[in-house]
């Protein structure tokens, strides 16, 4: 678990189980003024979300995890605040956003991903919040 908290209202918590991609996520987010949390596992994730939800503006969420795939933890997410913002970002194929975007999902982000993509992404969803 990663925190950096602040006075903001507008966190993003990166929930992937993959170390190399919340160290990428983290840095470029941060770099461009952002808080980060990161959590390397669903329950973890989970854990943070609840704890931080007053601050937690957008999800970034990984579909294959251990334990939990991403489809079940929007779902969990959704129980605690069922207005909660997620985009998938994923080295699935977009199949497995069908249904998720049906129940809400706000995006998709395919890996590998530009860092200016993702920027441009968590800027239009935070600026939402």
């Amino acid at each position: 678990m990663t925190a950096n908290p602040s006075n903001s209202l507008k966190w993003v918590l990166a929930i992937d189980d993959e170390p190399e991609t919340l160290d990428v996520v983290k840095h470029c987010l941060e770099v461009d003024g952002v808080e980060v949390l990161t959590a390397s596992g669903a329950k973890e994730g989970l854990d943070l979300y609840e704890k931080h939800l007053q601050q937690i503006g957008l999800v970034l969420l990984d579909y294959l995890m251990p334990h939990m795939t991403g489809d079940l933890v929007f779902e969990c997410l959704q129980r605690v605040n069922p207005d909660v913002r997620v985009i998938l970002l994923t080295g699935c194929d977009d199949n497995v956003a069908k249904r998720m975007f049906e129940e809400g999902l706000r995006g998709y982000i395919q890996k590998p991903f530009f860092v200016e993509d993702l920027l441009q992404r968590v800027r239009e969803e935070l600026s939402q919040v």
